[in-house]
């Protein structure tokens, strides 16, 4: 603690102001004797010097002599001592001015323990976090565009035809009345897909928000998703499936919005059915490891390209734009999952071979 007192700015000033004193007092003693010397060695004053130093010390003294010499020692001692405390000044403000100039990366070099290499140390950290900043920034500014331009393709499309079909039948341009039903119904099914898409965009925007209120309390995965899972029945035995449902004993307590990670689920159910109907089933897993509760929704279906896999929770996201449509997917569904689940300090991941594809979640558990 001592140590770190002592090698502040203030005390390494002190020292330089003692030591270029000191210094500046062994030169002038030196000179003083030298001086003497000089004169005792040439009473006679043969030699001009000895004349001139006599006639400036009777005419002007010796106090004066030594202050008006001292002085400018006193100054360069200073200067030649402090010169590295100087230059990592003279750093630290080239550095800042780089800084202000826009470069955000440029790290001032650190070489001290005192006030100066705080000083750089915090101008270091403040850059990092302007950067940061800015890069957060622009990636926000990203997204939104990126949001713009997915919402403005995914909603064209089936507008389009909604208008296009309107447009018919406000010409009467059809033969008969089953043509009209036909255009009412095609007119129909894609004014359900945009219900979807924007209820499903709402849905992102709402769980994407870092400020969504979260009425967290215990809740018992297990037992959460074998209820969730029977509920879901009917949707499975329209496309034709049946579930299995593996909960481990023990606890499998996590703390969490029963509503939100509802909402997780179901997103995860329907995509297994939307894209796993070919095999036939749904597995379920809950289970505890370590300090965690982990889920698992399993089907069947064809395998998820490797490459596919990093760009899954990413919104407007498909694996098979037309196939997507097709069935009704928005790109949306994995993307709010994953906001949910990191709304819950948890993780999500995905796996896919020819056997099967898997979508884990990991919580952190609590105790009973």
């Amino acid at each position: 603690m001592n140590n770190r007192r002592f090698n502040t700015l203030s005390w390494k000033m002190a020292w330089f102001s003692l030591a270029s004193l000191g210094f500046t007092a062994l030169v002038l003693m030196i000179g003083y004797y030298f001086t003497s010397m000089l004169l005792w060695l040439n009473p006679s004053q043969s030699f001009w010097g000895v004349t001139l130093i006599r006639w400036v010390i009777n005419n002007i003294g010796s106090t004066p002599i030594m202050i008006i010499v001292g002085v400018p020692l006193f100054i360069l001692f200073t200067l030649i001592i402090s010169r590295d405390t100087m230059s990592d000044l003279h750093s630290i403000s080239t550095g800042v001015q780089t800084i202000s100039d826009g470069n955000l990366s440029y790290h001032i070099p650190v070489s001290r323990t005192d006030e100066l290499g705080t000083l750089a140390v915090n101008i270091n950290a403040m850059a990092d976090k302007l950067e940061s900043a800015l890069q957060e920034e622009r990636a926000a500014a990203k997204a939104k565009n990126e949001l713009i331009t997915g919402v403005s393709h995914d909603l064209r499309t089936p507008l389009t035809s909604v208008l296009g079909f309107l447009e018919y039948i406000e010409q009467d341009r059809y033969d008969n009345e089953i043509e009209l039903r036909y255009y009412v119904n095609i007119a129909y099914e894609k004014s359900l897909t945009l219900k979807k898409l924007i209820d499903d965009l709402f849905e992102y925007t709402r769980v994407s928000g870092s400020e969504l209120p979260l009425d967290l309390q215990p809740v018992d995965l297990g037992k959460l998703l074998e209820q969730l899972a029977e509920e879901f029945v009917p949707v499975l035995e329209q496309a034709d499936m049946s579930y299995r449902i593996h909960i481990n004993e023990g606890s499998l307590l996590v703390q969490g919005d029963a509503d939100e990670l509802v909402r997780l689920y179901e997103n995860l159910f329907t995509n297994a059915v939307r894209y796993g109907k070919e095999g036939k089933i749904l597995d379920i897993s809950v289970y505890r490891k370590d300090d965690r509760v982990v889920a698992t929704c399993t089907n069947y279906g064809p395998p998820i390209p490797a490459e596919n896999i990093p760009h899954l929770f990413k919104r407007f996201y498909r694996v098979d734009p037309s196939r997507s449509r097709e069935t009704g997917g928005t790109g949306l569904g994995l993307a709010i999952a994953k906001s949910i689940t990191e709304l819950h300090k948890g993780s999500i991941t995905a796996k896919s071979s020819r056997k099967k594809t898997e979508f884990e979640t990991s919580f952190p558990a609590i105790a009973e």
